[in-house]
């Protein structure tokens, strides 16, 4: 929004807006994620709802436009279906119109599909969008749409049979839309054109695939037209190819929709205006060099530049070859109105077609019309009559003017006769090309903006300032300057660079843009590019060489170049080091500007450069030369005649005064040379060397010296060597008894002639005479360097010693025998060549003494004339030997010398190479194996015949050398050349490997003193032998890394000199890394390759830290433990724990806690007392701080001593300051550590909390959701109900569902619903209506009970089982049964009263407790059904919801999430959601998406899927995990039968690990089926909790114990149980009055019996309700039965802590909770209190109510007892089997009480029957 400096910003899930100036945030709103399904209409549309599951969706942003005129930002992105929202300009974060819109106080606007599918609804899909003007007086703006077709969820919605039902898959490709805000609302985004079809471009749906448009741009050219001048709207796309047409590319087009014109212009409609044309971008090469998929377009004044690619088949290493076209808008305009011709008026069926892919260009065709003439503005735009879209054939072509690879996007702006262009690529990279008006590229430059981040195809530069330009990678926007002048710092480079932006601003003296520069607009003061580097400013100095002796007047300096007119201005001559002088300009300039300026002082000599400062800038400057002839002869003594007349400045040779000057009129009249050959001058003459001391005369010849004939001269030949000079004639001079002496063994000395007299003037020798004299005596330590002297011309002799010879001695004679003294080196190659180095005494005078002889044993060997040292040296070439042998070496020079050590041919052997793969880069150290590599004088290695392998190191049996780089990844040949001879054979192969990739550094932040891990991640390390870090410019030492695998490189980083950001480099195997990505672009000049290094380091300062307290001495005394807390400073760094380092002395102090700003570690070891006192020292990489000084105690018994002998007094009072002072330091920090422990714990506490409870609120909303309520919450029949309430333990609820059909509820051990087999029915029956009669009789049944309860072996289980039977045989007379169990609950008061009454209830140990629950279970049962059971089940489903949503172990069965510490899975392990498609046919569903973890084995994913599908079916009618199968179908060929144990699985310590979803690497939305498994099948594994320990686990062993941890585990769910607890204990929102009726009858009753007992204790009252109602209501009572589910055990252990909040809270004592005390009752300890407020208040309401008669309770347990479902003759055969095992005492206990009678007992002996009874032998 350039009129507001604005910048609005759309990314995924997220607006921005932002500062124009900074980019600074000013507003932001979340847009995303959101609940949404592809397969849903948006949520806006209300009659149309969806059954699929929604889950969070990212939002993919897809229109970002402005609408200025209304004050709108329109913002449209990926989810619901493409939906569209108006936010207000200028606050992005507010919406301004709220959609579905409405006008109070009227009612929202209907709402249809299309106005809501505006965007494509996938992530990947294109989308291009264009705010359309409103015409003059007409409504609003206008939203031009092209969005791409993706199917993407087409297959679930029915077939379109309306033009009014636009659902997303018919969405027209191409719309204009309304986007009047201020108008009707009820038409805002629909198609605003009546009948709508006429303002859309709709593909036919048969032919989407084949015809899928994707979009790329959508703009108005022009856009800003001239009065009369019209606008049109473009879109440029692609057509991509053909499905499964391989010879079929992407067409790019370009189409063109007309807007209204001028006043009352009537809105065009799209189908009558829309025309597309193609554009082809190909070079000259045929098709091959055809670019055929458009990128990215950018509009210029009258040319639309355009990026194609040519698109790879396959996925490519290197980025697509792409390339930059230009087309002319004139052209477009020509072309369609051509085609509108042949279309209407010529036909031309090869030139245009109607589009016939359209719905819209079904039917017509092009076809002449009569008598029609068009008119220009119908050749444009159509007309009424011409209402098709059309289509032109043959596309425009244009020829590329640039080719790149990777380019992806282009913007083009205009500047000083350039255009340049900006091209963004797909490594994140911004080209920046000028082209002249030619369309030649005239100079490019690279700036990396984001590396590895390819730049989107939209760019756009600042409406405000157009010097800069914005554009987005993948995750972040950049403000860019078009041009960077500044670097620049001459106007050659400059104007030379030919940047369209940049130019010289010649009075500023600095390269800058147009707009930067003072009066720039004014013709000179700033040069373009486009004038060329001659026109830099230049200048002439006149005169330009300046003799130091000659006055001048002044300087002419000539001005050149573009420069404005310096006449008026102040100026000035700078000579530099602040020496200046006044400079003017007389007059006008014509083509050049003409300065005088004021010659420097003498004093100020010799400055040879001048610039002309104006107005404190050098604006130009110039070099002049300063010239003293005079000091010729200075400089130059030997030669000064002929330096003089050599120089290149007018300098004059007098001869008279032997001086050099600039004006000949100094010189005397004498005849003075005018060129260097005149010169006075010694020729050069030969002279045989002189031994020293000896004496001779030396003649020199001269040339032009009659002038200084009969002068006095003296011969020189060093500054103490002068001998006198004699005249011979004019053209000779002869040195008299020259005597030169020399201690060297020979020394040469230079000839000069001097006139006497001082100072010293010399004749000239250019090419002075030279005397070489000789000493005999040095440097010839032997016979034949003495001799051989005689070739240097030396007269020695050897006689005891090298001696000159005399006159009359003889010539040389013969010398000793040559002496070998080491010969080098020991062996060569059979095939010679080797260079054999002898050293010795007596080798030889010359080398024709040795030339032919030298020989090892009978091979030749020949000397290297260069490489021959006189008698010391010989260096001979090695001839070829026949076969390996081995012989000393002999030289033969008149005599014969042999070598003690013998020189050995052999033959070398190669046998392998290691490694033999490396990078092409290079660097590969590889080591060549093999037997007598060593041998001979020089050693090649060779890569592929060429390269040489370098630092070669070699031994006997391997050459180690480093590898050259290669050009291609490829295998290459090794050879190994001994001797430049041919390659040892071994056929070594090296192969040329991928360069190693570096993907990532991290962290990227380093303190300044370096050494933090820098972990580098990449590819193909495995090859890396070698690998050092360097930071430029200030990073110091570079660091050695190590390579952890082919994937991992940790670095220490090098420390830097500042705080700053710097590029990094690695060297691989010492090569330095390069990007092959970036060098594959060829973008790159070699002056910007630092600016693309990739990865930079942030250096920051050092980390600062403190004792708590600052304190620098620490006192401890030996034997505590030692708690250290240290404060750090706040710094960016982010550094995690393990780079901390904390020493004391060289004890290691073990961190425990680490924050952001405090550090805490102990020591558990003892420290030495040795030193007594020890450092503590903190260290971050190459960061050491030491804190303070650790002072040991030690001293304080002598203290405390001495006091004692004192004073005890003193004593007493130092000894408890001291233990004071002492704990008080000692208790601070451990209250600084327990804080800090305890705040930390409860952060995490609380967000677990804050976590939890969201998930909490979520889940349950979404389970309230999809509870369906046609099928109600599954609850038992109440005939399961009493089965599973009086026999818990015996009730296994067996799933009765199985292949071969289904049947009821059965219990094993209590058949109590079976008939009585008809064998042994009248029997039976006769024994069981007698024995019936019997428990009929009151004293009979009460005596019963307690004889049987008085038998010591009648356990708890058997009272419990009696009491169930007796509720089951009594169910029809209830009342009769309530009378029993008073009478027993009598008896049972009775008994608590004289004991303890309060545990009375407490514990169902009696049968008559197990009645009254089996009583209140009865009663219960309907208004369990009624009122509690719905938020029961939600509390059940709830609680297996959040275990479902972590790991379980399936052998042990601890989880993640648990409120029973006991059942807390104490590992942390990762586990990750996987959403599975599943499809089975069962439970009234096909398929569904099942959330499960990756971590659950499969018989748990089985149970999740069952769930889902069977959520509303009774549990009872499920199948078991064990009977269904699960196939994945991993492709359409390849399908997988998923088992907890198969061949598969892996073996951990000897233990099989039960397979899970991450272990068959089931991606997210995997296809799976389940199916009923085939009975047959033998792999079935049973259940998976039953399995053994010892050799199978899932997650965590069972064997691996660990500690209890703290509770703060335990309370991490704790806001799940809160909030259903108090739903339960609120009384009146779960129970009904009748439940209130039951308990206060029930209360009264308890109340009636302690009366009479005389018990009047309230809380022995309150406990008896209290243990009756809550322990067996909600523990073992009906509450968990009522629900026919899947009663787990974790489910259990969630109710057991539920359950002792619930007794805590019914409970009147007061809880005396410890640390020690058990989790279950700490978890609700603080919310236990008010829980008790509501109990109380409970049971005080049914205190108050209306107490219930005798009659009442009896008419409802009449009504309960009619529901009779069971056989009670069962239940009486069981109750038989107790009478028999306990006869006697049953028969003692009757007689006891009321006397038993023979005729009695024969009624019970008569209730046997077929075995029925226990005994089996009843009779009839």
């Amino acid at each position: 929004d350039g009129a507001a400096g604005t910048v609005y910003l759309a990314a995924v899930n997220r607006l921005y807006q932002l500062s124009g100036a900074n980019l600074s945030l000013e507003a932001e709103a979340a847009v995303g994620p959101v609940a949404d399904s592809p397969l849903c209409h948006a949520p806006q549309l209300p009659q149309a709802s969806c059954e699929h599951p929604r889950r969070l969706t990212d939002n993919y942003n897809k229109i970002l436009q402005l609408d200025p005129g209304q004050g709108l930002v329109v913002v449209c992105g990926s989810i619901y279906q493409g939906f569209c929202q108006l936010r207000r300009r200028g606050n992005i974060s507010a919406v301004a119109v709220a959609f579905p819109p409405a006008a109070p106080p009227a009612e929202p606007v209907a709402v249809f599909p299309s106005m809501l599918n505006v965007a494509a609804n996938h992530a990947n899909a294109s989308t291009v969008a264009l705010v359309l003007p409103p015409a003059a007086g007409a409504g609003g703006s206008r939203l031009l749409v092209g969005a791409t077709y993706t199917g993407y969820g087409s297959a679930f919605f029915p077939r379109n049979r309306s033009l009014e039902d636009h659902r997303f898959e018919n969405t027209p490709e191409i719309s204009i839309r309304s986007l009047d805000a201020r108008g009707d609302l009820a038409k805002l985004f629909t198609f605003d054109l009546n009948p709508s079809d006429d303002n859309i471009l709709k593909i036919k749906q048969g032919a989407k695939e084949q015809h899928k448009l994707g979009f790329v741009s959508a703009f108005l050219h022009p856009p800003d037209p001239p009065p009369g001048v019209p606008s049109y709207a473009y879109l440029a796309l692609n057509s991509e190819a053909r499905a499964g047409d391989k010879e079929s590319q992407a067409r790019s087009l370009l189409a063109r929709i007309c807007l209204p014109r001028g006043a009352g212009g009537d809105a065009k409609k799209l189908t009558e205006s829309y025309i597309q044309l193609g554009l082809q971008c190909a070079g000259g090469a045929g098709r091959g060099d055809l670019y055929s998929r458009l990128v990215s377009v950018f509009p210029a004044r009258e040319l639309l530049f355009a990026v194609f690619e040519r698109p790879q088949g396959a996925p490519a290493a290197r980025a697509a070859p792409a390339a930059l076209c230009a087309f002319r808008f004139a052209d477009v305009r020509a072309a369609i109105r051509a085609a509108r011709t042949a279309c209407f008026v010529e036909p031309a069926p090869d030139v245009v077609a109607v589009l016939d892919s359209v719905v819209q260009g079904t039917g017509p065709a092009c076809e002449r019309k009569r008598n029609i003439q068009l008119q220009p503005e119908q050749l444009d735009c159509g007309a009424a009559h011409l209402q098709h879209p059309l289509s032109i054939l043959q596309p425009l072509k244009a020829t590329p003017v640039f080719r790149a690879p990777g380019l992806t996007s282009v913007a083009v702006a205009s500047a000083n006769n350039y255009t340049a262009v900006f091209l963004g690529t797909v490594n994140g990279r911004l080209l920046k090309i000028s082209m002249n008006e030619s369309m030649q590229v005239v100079s490019r430059r690279v700036v990396t903006v984001a590396y590895g981040e390819p730049v989107h195809h939209v760019m756009q530069f600042d409406p405000a300032d157009p010097g800069y330009l914005y554009l987005m990678t993948s995750h972040q926007m950049t403000k860019v300057k078009v041009a960077a002048c500044e670097v620049h710092s001459t106007c050659a480079d400059c104007v030379g660079a030919a940047d369209a932006y940049c130019g010289w601003c010649t009075l500023e003296t600095r390269c800058s843009r147009q707009q930067d520069c003072a009066n720039a607009s004014q013709p000179h003061f700033w040069t373009s590019a486009s004038e060329g580097p001659s026109r830099c400013p230049a200048m002439t100095v006149l005169p330009a060489e300046i003799d130091v002796r000659q006055e001048y007047p002044g300087m002419i300096l000539q001005i050149s170049g573009s420069l404005p007119s310096l006449r008026g201005v102040e100026m000035a001559c700078d000579y530099g080091n602040h020496v200046r002088t006044e400079a003017r300009v007389p007059g006008p300039a014509y083509g050049h500007q003409i300065a005088y300026c004021n010659l420097l002082p003498r004093d100020q000599f010799p400055h040879a450069g001048m610039s002309v400062r104006v107005n404190g800038h050098s604006i130009v400057s110039a070099n002049f030369t300063i010239y003293d002839c005079s000091r010729v002869g200075q400089v130059y003594p030997h030669t000064a005649c002929t330096s003089c007349l050599s120089a290149q400045w007018p300098c004059f040779w007098c001869t008279q005064q032997h001086a050099c000057v600039s004006n000949q009129s100094r010189c005397d009249a004498s005849p003075n040379p005018s060129s260097p050959q005149d010169c006075p001058q010694i020729l050069p003459s030969p002279l045989a060397p002189v031994p020293t001391g000896g004496s001779q005369d030396i003649l020199v010849p001269l040339a032009n010296a009659a002038f200084f004939h009969g002068a006095a001269l003296e011969c020189s030949f060093g500054p103490e060597e002068t001998f006198e000079a004699v005249w011979v004639n004019q053209s000779v001079v002869r040195c008299n008894q020259v005597v030169l002496h020399t201690t060297q063994k020979s020394r040469v000395f230079s000839l000069s002639l001097q006139l006497q007299g001082r100072p010293a003037r010399f004749l000239d020798s250019p090419d002075p005479i030279t005397v070489e004299v000789y000493n005999c005596a040095m440097g010839s330590p032997d016979c034949s360097q003495c001799l051989g002297r005689e070739d240097l011309g030396h007269l020695c002799v050897w006689n005891d010693g090298c001696r000159l010879r005399g006159p009359l001695q003889p010539l040389s004679g013969t010398c000793p025998a040559p002496e070998i003294r080491m010969i080098e080196p020991l062996s060569g190659p059979l095939d010679g060549g080797t260079l054999l180095t002898i050293r010795g005494r007596n080798l030889g005078r010359r080398l024709s003494d040795v030339a032919q002889g030298v020989w090892i044993g009978s091979v030749a060997c020949e000397p290297l004339a260069d490489r021959y040292t006189v008698s010391e040296e010989i260096v001979c070439a090695t001839g070829p030997a026949p076969g390996p042998f081995s012989d000393v070496v002999t030289v033969n020079a008149s005599k014969e010398g042999r070598s003690r050590e013998r020189f050995s041919y052999v033959l070398p052997q190669v046998q392998f190479l290691e490694p033999d793969k490396g990078p092409k880069a290079g660097g590969t150290r590889i080591t060549i194996h093999g037997s007598d590599l060593h041998v001979g004088s020089e050693l090649q290695v060779l890569v592929n015949n060429s390269d040489p392998c370098t630092e070669l190191v070699r031994t006997d049996t391997s050459i180690t050398c480093t590898v050259p780089s290669g050009a291609l990844a490829a295998p290459v040949s090794v050879c190994v050349r001994f001797e430049r001879r041919g390659c040892a054979r071994g056929n070594l192969i090296f192969e040329y490997m991928q360069n190693p990739v570096i993907t990532a550094i991290s962290p990227r932040r380093s303190p300044v003193s370096g050494g933090r891990t820098i972990t580098v991640a990449g590819e193909r390390f495995h090859m890396v032998q070698n690998v050092s870090m360097a930071v430029h410019h200030i990073g110091k030492e570079p660091t050695l890394c190590k390579v952890l695998n082919s994937t991992l490189i940790t670095c220490p980083s090098p420390g830097a000199l500042s705080n700053a950001s710097a590029p990094v480099d690695f060297f691989i195997n010492g090569r330095a890394y390069t990007d092959e990505a970036a060098v594959a672009e060829e973008l790159l000049d070699p002056g910007e390759a630092w600016r693309s290094r990739r990865f930079r380091l942030d250096y920051l300062p050092n980390p600062q830290f403190s004792t708590a307290k600052r304190e620098k001495w620490i006192k401890h005394h030996p034997g505590e433990p030692l708690t250290l807390v240290i404060h750090k400073e706040q710094d960016s760094l982010g550094l995690e724990s393990h780079e901390y380092r904390v020493k004391i002395g060289q004890v290691a102090c073990d961190i425990q806690i680490i924050s952001d700003r405090v550090i805490h570690c102990s020591v558990n070891e003892s420290l030495g007392t040795a030193e007594g006192q020890l450092p503590i020292t903190i260290q971050v990489g190459n960061f050491n701080q030491t804190l303070a000084t650790l002072q040991l105690g030690g001293s304080e018994t002598a203290i405390i001593v001495s006091i004692v002998i004192c004073s005890v007094l003193l004593l007493l009072s130092v000894v408890a300051l001291f233990v004071f002072c002492t704990k008080s330091r000692r208790a601070e920090r451990y209250w600084q550590k327990t804080l800090l422990q305890m705040e930390e714990m409860e952060s995490q506490i609380r967000e677990e909390i804050r976590k939890g409870f969201a998930e909490l609120q979520t889940d349950m909303t979404d389970l309230t959701k999809e509870l369906n309520r046609s099928q109600g919450i599954p609850f038992l029949e109440y005939k399961h109900f009493v089965t599973r309430t009086f026999f818990p333990k015996v009730s296994p609820g067996a799933r009765p569902w199985s292949r071969q059909g289904t049947g009821p509820l059965r219990n094993p051990h209590h058949q109590l619903l079976p008939q009585i087999p008809e064998s042994c029915r009248p029997n039976m029956e006769e024994g069981i209506s007698l024995f019936s009669s019997l428990l009929s009789n009151k004293h009979f049944l009460v005596v019963f009970v307690h004889a049987l309860e008085q038998q010591k072996d009648f356990a708890v289980r058997d009272r419990c089982s009696l009491a169930s039977l007796l509720t089951i045989a009594l169910h029809g007379k209830l009342e009769y049964y309530t009378s029993i169990m008073k009478e027993l609950l009598v008896d049972l008061i009775d008994a608590s009263a004289a004991k303890n009454p309060k545990l009375m209830l407490r514990r169902t140990e009696s049968v008559v407790e197990k009645m009254l629950t089996n009583w209140m279970s009865i009663c219960m049962y309907s208004c369990l059904r009624e009122t509690v059971g719905e938020p029961f089940f939600l509390l059940l489903c709830a609680i297996k919801q959040q275990v479902n949503k972590g790991s379980i172990d399936a052998i042990t069965g601890k989880a993640r999430y648990t409120l029973n510490e006991e059942w807390l899975l104490r590992e942390n392990i990762e586990a990750k959601p996987r959403n599975l498609n599943v499809s089975f046919q069962g439970c009234g569903m096909d398929s569904l998406s099942v959330r499960a973890m990756d971590t659950d084995t499969l018989t748990q994913v089985k149970e999740k899927i069952l769930e889902a599908f069977c959520k509303n079916v009774p549990y009872s009618q499920w199948p078991r995990a064990e009977d269904v199968d699960l196939e994945w179908f991993a492709s359409s060929t390849q399908s997988y039968i998923l088992r907890d144990l198969d061949d598969t699985s892996v073996v951990e310590d000897g233990r099989k690990k039960l397979n899970t979803l991450a272990h068959y690497k089931i991606p997210e939305g995997a296809s799976l089926a389940m199916s009923l498994t085939d009975k047959k099948d033998s792999n079935t594994l049973g259940r998976v909790k039953d399995l053994d320990t010892e050799k199978y686990f899932h997650l965590v062993s069972a064997h691996w114990a660990e500690p209890k941890k703290s509770h703060r585990q335990s309370h991490r769910k704790k806001v799940l149980p809160e909030i259903y607890l108090t739903r339960l204990l609120s009384t009146k929102g779960t129970l009904q009055k009748f439940l209130d009726d039951l308990f206060k009858y029930f209360f009264d009753f308890l109340e009636e019996q302690a009366e009479k007992r005389g018990i009047s204790d309230p809380d022995t009252l309150h406990i008896w309700k209290t243990n009756r109602c809550g322990r067996a209501g909600w523990r073992r009572g009906p509450g968990p039965f009522v629900l026919d589910i899947d009663k787990t055990d974790h489910i259990d252990a969630w109710l057991s802590v539920i359950a002792q909040a619930f007794i805590d809270a019914c409970s009147i004592s007061d809880l005396q909770l410890g640390k020690d005390s058990p989790t279950n009752k700490l978890l609700y300890a603080k919310e236990i209190p008010e829980y008790r407020k509501i109990v109380q208040r409970y049971y005080k309401q049914i205190q108050d109510m209306t107490p219930l008669s005798e009659q009442e309770m009896n008419a409802h347990l009449a009504e309960e007892s009619r529901v009779t479902e069971f056989n009670t003759n069962v239940a009486m055969a069981e109750i038989y089997k107790y009478a028999k095992r306990y006869r006697s005492p049953v028969l003692a206990a009757l007689e006891a009480a009321w006397g038993l009678s023979p005729e009695r007992e024969g009624w019970v002996e008569r209730g046997r029957c077929c075995g029925l009874l226990a005994s089996g032998q009843g009779r009839g």
